[in-house]
């Protein structure tokens, strides 16, 4: 099956070929005829199986077939796309961004952690789609910005994440605003009892699209367990970091603080790394996470919270520093290796203390995780000077260590000013040759 095939307007198939794409994933194939009928749709899949495009490319044609008000025309919010966070709200920004660039519509983004004057002139001038995070979307609302009276397609994406994660009365604010008849589209990784309450209030007489069991682990993904005491930990991360085969990973911990504290010991060790959490400004999360996809980085340490967003092709490895909280999250985590058919490897830190949580994941994955023997663990590279924000930039150059001990590295300036180490990397090899950042204003086409 070809995406022509589904009965996608010329330009939206024109755009995904020009995409590189040729044939719909499974998740597409099943859900775009049906969101194309204008039913509702509930869809169980992970990240990675392509449902932002199942979603995005029917609304994209709908929008045309009913017709792109011209230029001075008023423009109503006719579609809406709730996200967890920032990133998956860019991300999803960039995917309709692409499809529709042979059509006159017009979207943007709406989020916090930035200034919303760009965002409530693009509310004014008038845009077909929003995408918005559901905090700064209501906030937007009490201020008289926001018109949703014209909604014809409600989408909720990482519904399971958006309840965590404590938006379930802004979720439900949003939706009294949005007209009863309308077209509702829900996504969820996991079918809790929360996330069927929540979406059978919401669809009305919905199809639904099950792509991936629920809580069942990737099956393109090598999973092991390593059985380490907390303060082996470090140790053991800088151990199989030094492997070659681990050419570009994701490293969870459970905190920000923890994420922090991981990413000092990279950057004493060496390694190109960032990190991504929400204690980070928006401009420093979608920098590291540039960096990321374009290979200037070997590792990307994230929150559960935060890497909702990533959606980043050829991670090697998924290594959970720490356990995950819920059960769930595990099935999240290591569904961002083995993508796209590929193949990929998790690896989890697991204190003696922690065996429980082992054996509830077992459970919910309905498999057995084979529990590897520790290596031989390397010596913790010496403390050096580390820059407190935390922040890497390219290119850095090695500085030269002086006899019996590491130097502290050189320090430049980079172009805001800040004053950034330049680390040691000569044992982690230079760039891999990858994909560009491009940078895309978000507001409206």
């Amino acid at each position: 099956m070809s995406f022509a095939d589904l009965g996608l307007c010329e330009p939206i198939v024109n755009a995904v070929t020009a995409e590189g794409y040729e044939n719909p994933t499974p998740i597409q194939a099943q859900a775009i005829p049906h969101v194309m009928q204008g039913r509702d749709l509930f869809g169980c899949a992970q990240t990675g199986t392509g449902k932002t495009a199942a979603f995005s490319l029917p609304i994209i044609h709908r929008l045309m077939e009913a017709g792109v008000p011209s230029a001075k025309a008023r423009r109503p919010i006719r579609a809406l796309i709730l996200a967890p966070t920032r990133e998956l709200a860019i991300q999803i920004a960039d995917c309709i961004l692409a499809y529709s660039q042979k059509t006159h519509i017009r979207h943007t983004l709406v989020f916090g952690g930035v200034s919303q004057v760009p965002q409530v002139r693009a509310l004014q001038r008038g845009v077909d789609i929003v995408i918005a995070t559901p905090g700064r979307l209501c906030d937007l609302m009490g201020q008289g910005h926001v018109d949703l009276s014209h909604v014809e397609t409600f989408v909720l994406d990482e519904a399971d994440r958006m309840l965590d994660m404590g938006f379930i009365h802004d979720i439900r604010h949003i939706a009294e605003r949005v007209p009863k008849q309308r077209q509702t589209l829900f996504f969820s990784a996991t079918m809790p009892r929360e996330i069927r309450e929540l979406s059978s209030s919401l669809l009305r007489n919905p199809v639904a699209v099950e792509i991936t069991p629920v809580a069942t682990a990737a099956e393109t993904v090598e999973q092991a367990i390593f059985i380490v005491p907390q303060s082996n930990k470090p140790r053991l991360l800088h151990t199989l970091l030094a492997e070659s085969a681990v050419t570009r990973s994701l490293v969870f911990t459970r905190t920000k603080h923890g994420a922090d504290k991981v990413l000092r010991h990279l950057m004493q060790a060496g390694i190109r790394a960032d990190a991504i959490h929400g204690g980070k400004t928006q401009s420093k999360r979608q920098r590291a996470l540039a960096d990321f996809k374009a290979n200037r980085l070997r590792v990307l340490v994230a929150t559960d919270i935060a890497a909702r967003g990533i959606d980043v092709d050829g991670i090697s490895h998924v290594i959970n520093y720490d356990m995950p909280v819920e059960i769930e999250s595990y099935v999240h985590r290591i569904g961002r290796t083995g993508r796209a058919g590929a193949t990929g490897i998790a690896w989890t830190f697991c204190d003696p203390a922690e065996r429980s949580k082992l054996r509830a994941i077992e459970r919910a994955i309905r498999q057995p995780i084979e529990i590897r023997k520790l290596p031989t663990l390397m010596a913790p590279p010496a403390p050096t000077a580390v820059n407190h924000e935390f922040e890497t930039r390219e290119p850095h150059r090695p500085a030269r260590p002086t006899s019996g001990s590491a130097a502290p590295p050189r320090r430049s300036q980079n172009q805001s000013g800040e004053s950034i180490p330049q680390t040691e990397r000569r044992a982690f090899g230079q760039n891999r040759p990858g994909g560009s950042s491009r940078r895309r204003n978000y507001s409206s086409r």
